[in-house]
């Protein structure tokens, strides 16, 4: 059986118990059950409201930058200069600050710059016929480098306060939440319905399974690639405005190592890495099992690097269980 006949099975609505419980989102569920059982047998503080409202902290503006990935990574195709843009666009918004702007205008500094940066990754892909895995790792050291050559050993800790409230205060109080969460939940239900319910979110599949048939068959196949590589530089943009918001400085690091936990994100919540698999809410709950995972491990007072010992085996097990997944059903199949 082929590699698409799999992803057809793995994606065909489930005939059988068995089937649904081999669901890739039925799987992370339980994952999930599982952490939140541990981390309260770990921690008497994790349930806390507050605290569990100061965990989405941790995720929220990957977790947004993370669903534009996912679109990616659908069509065969990778960003990995989403966290070199963060820094690039702080960078915008802090010398923009420094100007006296408001919290609208310092927003729209870093959505233009995303904009601008996804739309040179995505001309150099689709105009020039490059592979997107090489073209982001050549970015992602030019927008890093532009950011730490302006920048130096300096930082740009001068922002009106209306900007960082923003970031650093609940946007809504019962529950409380906070805005990059609120917009994170806002933008993965409007991403579901757009993927999962429009004939251009079937597009992105088609493409993804086979994108010389979805050519031949009318599909716009190298716009919609470049017009998901600016998106994905918006929504980083937007992440850098919250980031930048929410620590209330600009440094060269910032945002140093993101790639790597989006893409942990995007291929746990069972995005196929050879495109044309994957659904939204299974990203969704991919956010939420590493941010429970990484905030109960840190009640507990693991030391970091532990912790990315631990997300790295949950990426190699986000690649290797899904294809145990489909070879089980594959047989069932046929």
């Amino acid at each position: 059986m082929s590699e698409e006949t799999r992803y057809q099975v793995l994606d065909r609505a489930p005939s059988s118990l068995a089937d649904r419980l081999l669901r890739w989102e039925t799987i992370l569920l339980v994952l999930m059950v599982v952490v939140i059982l541990a981390d309260m047998r770990g921690s008497p503080y994790f349930l806390d409201l507050y605290n569990l409202s100061d965990m989405t902290q941790n995720f929220s503006e990957k977790a947004i930058v993370a669903l534009g990935m996912a679109l990616l990574v659908l069509v065969r195709e990778i960003d990995l200069s989403v966290a070199a843009i963060v820094a690039l666009a702080s960078l915008a918004i802090g010398f923009v600050a420094q100007t006296g702007a408001g919290p609208g205008v310092l927003i729209l500094t870093g959505l233009g710059v995303g904009a601008v940066c996804g739309a040179f990754n995505g001309a150099l892909v689709t105009g020039f016929g490059l592979p997107s895995i090489v073209v982001t790792i050549g970015t992602m050291s030019l927008y890093r480098g532009l950011a730490q050559v302006v920048l130096g050993d300096q930082a740009i800790t001068t922002y009106p306060a209306a900007f960082t409230d923003l970031a650093q205060n609940f946007i809504v109080d019962t529950p409380p939440l906070y805005l990059a969460f609120l917009l994170f939940l806002v933008f993965a239900a409007l991403f579901a319905i757009f993927l999962h319910r429009t004939m251009p979110g079937r597009m992105l599949y088609a493409i993804g399974n086979n994108p010389v048939a979805a050519r031949f068959s009318g599909i716009p196949v190298n716009r919609i690639r470049f017009l998901l590589f600016v998106l994905t530089g918006l929504l980083s943009g937007l992440a850098s405005a919250l980031l930048t918001a929410r620590i209330g400085s600009t440094r060269p690091n910032i945002a140093l190592g993101w790639e790597l936990e989006i893409v942990t994100m995007v291929v746990l919540g069972g995005v196929s890495i050879t495109g044309g698999s994957g659904t939204i809410p299974g990203v969704v709950i991919a956010v939420f099992v590493l941010g429970l995972t990484t905030f109960g491990l840190t009640l507990i007072n693991v030391p970091g690097i532990v912790i990315n010992v631990i997300l790295g085996l949950l990426l190699v097990a986000a690649i290797a269980l899904p294809i145990l997944v489909r070879r089980i059903l594959g047989k069932r199949a046929a």
